[in-house]
């Protein structure tokens, strides 16, 4: 571990952040990493003058994303160049970025404006030195495992909710309605039950259908799941577990065209940079 000169007292940003996949695997909140980089710089003698983080608890932001994508890096990075900080501060490189290229374009961006880089597990990330490739080859190679460590528990988590799935049991994704998901499993919401029922009701003794139906919910203000209106593909999807499944396919679609087009993007901003 590098341990910092204490009568060199630099002003530190603190880099947090957090994605809700890194929540569920291994708690390391945006507080915890606070945290530790206090905890860190105390016995350093550095000044943090500024935090920025990425994501929240709710939704977080990937470490795969480009440095461009992550508003509060940049922000951070703008201060090192504007000389309003000389460095950063991370809990970790895999708090920095996940993915071993990001992590490396980071710090090269970082460096490259006269920055400095410190980890609390670690202390200061030296420059690259053609002296000395095993400082780098060390470096990358943590960040290297880092990665396929991150991979092998999304592989994990996604086999075993196919597994689960597979076998008819509740996996992943929203409940459908009059439905709550307790310790894995869905359990009636007797609220949500009523509605339900009602609803199918009103479809096979009055003959009503799905816009209808939608209408009499919204004109008696009956709240939808998550709140707000009712919509005729929600009702469509309750009186027709066919629907819901052609309803769920589209939105696995319009996921996955979404996450292309992302991809898209991130390629196409690479090569502008390299062009200029």
């Amino acid at each position: 571990m590098t341990t910092p000169n204490k009568r060199e007292r630099l002003r530190l940003i603190v880099v947090r952040r957090v994605s809700t996949a890194g929540q569920v695997v291994d708690g390391y909140g945006l507080d915890a990493q606070e945290r530790d980089c206090r905890k860190w710089n105390t016995a350093a003698g550095h000044r943090i003058v500024h935090v920025v983080t990425d994501g929240d608890e709710r939704a977080g932001t990937t470490g795969r994303s480009t440095i461009d994508e992550r508003v509060g890096l940049m922000e951070a990075i703008e201060w090192i160049r504007e000389d309003r900080a000389d460095g950063l501060l991370a809990p970790n490189l895999d708090r920095l970025a996940r993915e071993l290229t990001v992590q490396e374009a980071v710090l090269a961006y970082v460096w490259a404006l006269g920055g400095r880089m410190f980890t609390a597990d670690h202390g200061e990330h030296l420059e690259d030195d053609e002296d000395d490739p095993m400082r780098t080859a060390m470096r990358q190679m943590r960040g290297v495992f880092h990665q396929l460590d991150r991979g092998l528990i999304r592989k994990r988590l996604k086999d075993g909710r196919n597994a689960k799935a597979a076998q008819g049991g509740y996996a992943y994704g929203a409940p459908p309605y009059g439905k709550q998901a307790v310790d894995g499993e869905l359990v009636d919401l007797d609220d949500e039950k009523d509605i339900e029922d009602l609803i199918r009701q009103w479809h096979d003794e009055e003959g009503l259908g799905p816009r209808p139906i939608c209408r009499r919910l919204n004109d008696a203000e009956v709240p939808a799941k998550r709140g707000g209106k009712w919509h005729p593909t929600t009702v469509a999807r309750i009186l027709s577990p066919e629907a819901r499944a052609v309803a769920n396919g589209r939105s696995a679609r319009d996921r996955a065209r979404r996450k292309d087009e992302a991809r898209r993007t991130r390629a196409e901003k690479l090569i502008q940079v390299h062009v200029r």
